[in-house]
């Protein structure tokens, strides 16, 4: 990163400016805006979020907020309400309140003096799925949005659910928000009523995993909010980003194929990043290309910023397998839209343990009859434990291991050796022809490259809950015995496999940690009769659209100082007994204590995450998420203490969650829940 301290504005910074909403609710907001904006008014960009701007997000909002401020623009940071230093209290993500909110927030913004009367949203997570959800309301002020690692479908592709089957992080983030959401308030910025604030979110605090788990199958809970339902209705332009690291990173290519604005898609190498602080690297110059967006479409400026490809990717060269890395090496490779006409979708057939190429015996241009091979497969419940996040964050190292040791619970089809360059760009998928033991059934299929030495670093992967094989919204029960034909789309990615390596496809009934089991276990038989893998190919021929490096270094503003006054800690430990059978994945996320120079609040954040199984009995599964947030200064010091405890059985989930506030280290709140919530697996 490189900082820079001259820009074309100087910028004032205003820490604490309360909007008022129609309710009354008061939000906190921090300002960056030129000097001259009073008598010369500027474009207001808006990020609203509730990871608290006064301390937690403070050093990232400091690196962009005052550059793009200091290229002419009045930059908002909101704490959602019941969040920070806001009013009111966060009972759940996207509701309707919080939509209208940032409404009216932009709404004040165009009234400003300082501001021109257009707007524009940007942000990464929820800052982006803000800025999609509210865009698609067309607030009459808000001219363009920037978004990074967002979805349009709530449900089939954010971190609840998967192909119908409940991913673990839909416990892992409904832990993270039960924390920030009974988090206090400053009281440096809100004064004497700090208190009150605080008591208002721990008595209003649930579990957010309840009702999550109450809507296992798609909804209108799920509807709300998915611009998926109505592309549509977005009506400005959008510069959308993700990482292939990331667990969004389908959203950015089904987003330029359905929405009718000018847009433009980047994906890199990254996990759940900021391009410009992109990890793993190359980060890239991220904010210079939004300042650009921002002066084309809120300025007006002919900057030429929708020239060249529609779409840039970076393709991503082969690695061994890693749990975290500094670089991908690859290149940028460019689209001028999408879908792509140069992108060939190459089917191959599945026969005896081989992924055939097109035009060898057993592939499509083949007439004579293949003998049916029927599999079966019924993976042990450790294939999953070296899957890595759904989302990875880097920190601690999160990515997928060396695939060998799952492969050896999975059903197994390979290339021979590659013998020239084979890249693909765009999800792949997988046709099976499949029949269960059981009327309820997960599949799991994943791509790996294979090295030479037989190392497999995992590409990437689907997931199939079996009775969502027709969508959705109307699960329905599997037939034991009865063949199904089923399609598991993959997640999207761009991926060269070197020549003299091979391409393996893996199958498997579960992938846990990483997705929640089934009510109970099934043995499924593959038929290879009409099984085949479908590649998104990219011809090694295809020039590559745009210059070979697109995108400047990365630069943002300096930000505060932040002194370290404890050691953090990061782990990630797969642990087995084989005198019980008892296997753990434990993850510790511990940024230790730390003090924000600029106004002297000391935070402390520790996170712990425990997934937990014995033998293949899928009644032993267990999930912990628990979390300490720490807030001291002189004479004032809270903590809060959250725990959420999930098992299952063939029947229902069961939460048990307990919820603790401590002042000055004695304990002054204190709840628990125990609830059962019914299984709508079928």
């Amino acid at each position: 990163m490189r900082y820079v301290d001259q820009l074309p504005y100087t910028v004032q910074k205003d820490d604490h400016v309360t909007i008022t909403m129609s309710d009354g609710v008061r939000l906190s907001a921090r300002v960056w805006r030129p000097t001259t904006s009073t008598r010369d008014p500027v474009p207001a960009i808006l990020e609203a979020v509730p990871y608290r701007k006064n301390d937690l997000t403070s050093t990232r909002d400091a690196i962009h907020h005052p550059y793009i401020a200091g290229h002419g623009y009045a930059c908002v940071r909101v704490d959602l309400r019941g969040t920070g230093e806001s009013e009111g209290v966060l009972l759940d993500e996207y509701l309707e309140r919080e939509q209208r909110d940032a409404e009216e927030v932009l709404a004040w913004l165009a009234e400003q003096p300082w501001c021109d009367g257009s707007t524009g949203m940007m942000g990464i997570s929820w800052g982006a799925f803000s800025a999609l959800q509210v865009a698609a309301r067309q607030p009459p002020s808000l001219g363009a949005i920037v978004i990074a690692s967002f979805t349009d479908d709530r449900y089939a592709d954010d971190m609840h659910y998967v192909g119908g089957a409940m991913l673990s992080d839909n416990l892992a983030e409904a832990g993270t928000m039960f924390a920030y959401a009974t988090c206090p308030p400053d009281p440096a910025v809100v004064g004497a009523r700090w208190r009150d604030m605080w008591h208002e979110r721990l008595d209003s605090a649930r579990p957010w995993v309840l009702e999550w788990l109450r809507h296992q199958h798609r909804d209108d809970y799920w509807r709300h909010a998915s611009i998926s339902e109505n592309y549509q209705a977005l009506r400005c332009p959008v510069l959308a980003s993700s990482g292939w690291a990331d667990g969004y990173s389908n959203a950015v290519t089904r987003l330029l194929s359905h929405v009718d604005v000018p847009r433009k898609g980047l994906i890199g190498p990254w996990s759940h990043k900021l391009p410009h602080l992109g990890e793993p690297g190359p980060a890239i110059g991220y904010l210079q290309e939004v300042v650009r967006w921002w002066d084309r479409w809120l300025k007006g400026v002919d900057n030429g910023v929708m020239d060249g490809p529609m779409i840039q990717a970076w393709m991503q060269e082969s690695v061994p397998p890693s749990t975290s890395y500094e670089e991908r090496p690859g290149r940028w490779v460019g689209e001028p839209s999408w879908p792509s006409p140069s992108i060939q979708e190459v089917v191959h057939p599945l026969r005896d343990g081989t992924i055939v190429r097109a035009g060898e015996p057993g592939g499509p241009s083949e007439t004579d009859p293949v003998a049916e091979r029927v599999h079966t497969i019924q993976s042990p419940l450790s294939v999953g434990q070296f899957a890595g996040k759904w989302a990875s964050y880097n920190a601690p190292p999160d990515l997928p291991y060396d695939q060998r040791e799952e492969d050896g619970g999975s059903l197994v089809f390979e290339t021979p050796p590659l013998t020239e360059r084979l890249e693909i760009l765009g999800a792949p998928s997988v046709e099976l022809l499949v029949s269960s033991s059981g009327r309820t059934a997960q599949i799991t299929v994943r791509l790996s490259d294979v090295a030479p030495d037989g190392r497999a670093t995992r590409v990437t992967y689907g997931v199939l809950d079996l009775a969502h094989r027709s969508g959705d919204g109307t699960p329905q029960p599997l037939e034991p015995g009865e063949n199904h034909r089923v399609r598991i789309p993959l997640n999207g990615v761009a991926q060269a496999f070197p020549a003299g390596h091979r391409v393996r496809l893996s199958v498997s009934t579960s992938y846990w940690p990483l997705v929640w089991p089934a009510p109970s276990p099934a043995q499924l038989s593959v038929h290879e009769a009409g099984s085949h893998l479908t590649l998104p190919v990219r011809p090694a021929e295809n020039p590559d659209e745009g210059p070979s490096t697109p995108f400047g270094a990365p630069e943002g503003c300096e930000p505060p100082e932040v002194t370290q006054l404890t050691e953090p800690e990061q782990a990630w430990t797969v642990t087995r007994n084989l005198v019980d059978y008892h296997s753990s994945l434990d993850i510790v996320k511990d940024r230790g204590l730390q003090r924000y120079e600029e106004n002297g609040i000391e935070v402390g954040l520790r996170a712990c995450e425990k997934y937990t199984c014995v033998a293949d009995h899928f009644g032993s599964v267990r999930g912990e998420s628990a979390w300490t947030m720490r807030f001291r200064r002189s004479a004032w010091d809270v903590r809060v203490e959250t725990r959420t405890l999930l098992t299952s059985d063939e029947t229902a989930f069961h939460v048990d969650a307990t919820l603790d506030g401590y002042e000055d280290g004695r304990r002054v709140f204190s709840r628990t829940w125990n609830e059962s919530v019914p299984r709508a697996d079928v």
